[in-house]
């Protein structure tokens, strides 16, 4: 008797690249740059960013393109690409085409999902941009002091309340 025990390959395959004028290497210029690039869908789309050690972009996936105000992701589908590219770091970018900037509570869930995920694999989620429709202006989860692990947190919230 023969078992049959399949072999597979899995492999990043490159689409046509986009191009920027400036290094990628801040939240405003990554916003700026992704913003020109996702302003034209009508619906949601969820974007990583995979960044070396030096947190120069490596590549950009598409993970998800949703609704006109949903997009389905999860953590599976957003750390493939960064496994596969040898990625330190990864941010997050998604587009709202109403030009509502501010997270929604799914929006926060799946950061903490991604920053969860991220620390089982040793790949930091650096910061959660949303694009606001074709306008130019995002929000930056980063800036908001929104990517703090959850004890440092409940420690802030600590000396907060002890201030008052």
């Amino acid at each position: 008797m023969s078992y049959e025990m399949e072999v597979v390959n899995i492999r990043l395959v490159k689409e046509p690249s986009w191009y920027s004028k400036e290094p990628l290497n801040s939240p405003d210029k990554i916003a700026e740059f992704m913003s020109q690039e996702l302003k034209s869908y009508d619906r949601e789309v969820f974007c990583i960013l995979n960044l070396t050690t030096d947190s120069k972009v490596i590549n950009m996936n598409i993970v998800s393109m949703g609704t006109i105000n949903a997009s389905l992701v999860s953590a599976r589908e957003v750390f493939k690409s960064s496994i596969l590219s040898n990625a330190a770091f990864i941010i997050a970018v998604h587009n709202h085409p109403s030009g509502n900037l501010y997270p929604s509570q799914n929006d926060m869930l799946i950061t903490n999902k991604l920053m969860q995920a991220g620390e089982l694999l040793g790949i930091e989620l650096l910061d959660h941009i949303i694009v606001g429709g074709g306008k130019g202006e995002y929000y930056s989860f980063h800036t908001h002091n929104l990517l703090l692990d959850k004890e440092l947190q409940q420690k802030q919230k600590g000396q907060k309340t002890m201030e008052r």
